[in-house]
């Protein structure tokens, strides 16, 4: 099932690979639910979503309290007068400003849809920033966002730091972790994604919050660079690693392929 957002870091084509570090269990909690790609391709009796970008959390209430009504008035903003480069700037200003949590969740997807790369990314004001894309023709992606509100009967979602998700854990849990990654070198750190980014304090909790609940039973498999640090961070883990292919970079030539790890607490 394919995530109905564009997203930096998107798990989508390692579904698979993840799925096989996840051992059954009765929920699945996700800390960094991004866009739901682990959720929408697994099969647990429920599930915690959790994000600290509340943008995004927003608009996956919408969709799983409205479905098809909400899909419907998203589409209202996917004509042919609306892609170009000052209506998009105007919706994106609209985005920034507006008190309608309806609305702003519906500009969301335009916004995601029509910027570039489908990047989503604030300033230090916590303004949404990413330039128009200039697609030819972008479409709403109607049938995913069906089939995402179809399997969201089962889930919760919150604004939440990952640390108060991982908090509610309890026997029978399992968490997948997503975390904005190590950066390779000094250049290449995205942790604008959420006003606040995402420091290396924050990869340390994760990595000590992940060994207490090793420690309890619970299993922790968390996604990230492979890097010195965090094999050193990671040690009480199974350690997998393989090579991904980048797509994000707007430069083709960097878009190559990256070392990449799972850690398994478990």
């Amino acid at each position: 099932m394919k995530p109905f957002l564009k997203w930096a870091g998107g798990k989508y084509r390692l579904v698979d690979r993840i799925k096989s570090a996840l051992p059954p269990g009765n929920r699945l909690i996700e800390p960094f639910v991004g866009s739901g790609a682990v959720f929408l391709n697994t099969d647990y009796k429920s599930y915690l979503l959790t994000d600290s970008n509340p943008d995004l959390i927003n608009l996956f209430k919408y969709l799983q309290k409205e479905g098809q009504n909400f899909i419907n008035y998203c589409s209202s903003f996917f004509t042919p007068e609306n892609n170009n480069e000052l209506t998009f700037y105007q919706f994106r200003e609209e985005f920034n400003a507006t008190t309608d949590l309806r609305k702003k969740s519906a500009l969301f997807v335009y916004l995601n849809r029509h910027c570039f790369n489908g990047l989503c990314r604030y300033n230090s004001k916590g303004g949404f920033n990413v330039p128009f894309g200039r697609y030819s023709k972008p479409a709403i992606p109607e049938e995913d966002m069906f089939s995402f509100y179809q399997k969201s009967a089962n889930a919760i979602f919150e604004v939440a730091d990952f640390r108060e998700t991982m908090k509610k854990a309890k026997a029978g849990d399992v968490i997948y972790c997503d975390p904005p990654y190590v950066p390779l070198s000094a250049t290449s750190s995205f942790t604008s994604y959420a006003k606040g980014g995402f420091g290396i304090e924050e990869q340390n909790d994760l990595a000590a919050i992940a060994k207490q609940l090793q420690s309890k039973g619970i299993t922790v498999v968390i996604s990230n660079h492979d890097t010195e640090y965090t094999n050193e961070v990671y040690k009480p883990a199974e350690i997998i690693k393989f090579n991904v292919q980048r797509f994000i970079s707007s430069d083709t030539k960097n878009r190559n392929a990256v070392g990449e790890l799972l850690a398994i607490f478990g």
